[in-house]
């Protein structure tokens, strides 16, 4: 065997030389699915950006009517992380829930009434009003 270092394609795929029909078989279905994974959830990230980003931004009179957290455990030496969402009731009925920063989460009871503004499915602010008054919290 030589002792000089190689570069190449042909030379890189020398150790695939001696591995069983099946094992290449499984590990390249593995890799295909894990960059289409990855392929999906960018995609998919991009696409509602862009529709939301498509849509006019809307002001509304709007009550908050619940609050939820989702809790994500974490793994080993990972930390867990929160979402935090509030559900809207607008002054025609309908009711939008949004994903929001802890700190806008914190600010905002059930109950409270004022202005939302948003467009698509993303939150941009809340004027809660106060004794016939607005006040800008995010």
């Amino acid at each position: 065997m030589d002792n000089t270092f190689r570069f190449g394609p042909d030379v890189w795929l020398e150790f695939l030389d001696g591995v069983p029909l099946w094992s290449k078989i499984f590990g390249g279905t593995l890799l295909v699915v894990m960059i289409g994974t990855f392929a999906y959830a960018i995609i998919k990230g991009l696409m509602v950006w862009s529709a939301n980003n498509s849509k006019s931004m809307l002001t509304k009179q709007a009550v908050v009517v619940s609050k939820r957290t989702e809790v994500w455990e974490g793994v080993g030496n990972t930390a867990p992380s929160t979402n935090y969402y509030i559900t809207f009731e607008l002054e025609n009925g309908a009711r939008m829930e949004f994903q929001m920063a802890a700190r806008e989460f914190g600010l905002l009871v059930e109950k409270d009434e004022g202005e939302i503004t948003y467009q698509g499915g993303r939150f941009m602010n809340f004027n809660r009003r106060m004794k016939g008054k607005y006040t800008q919290y995010v």
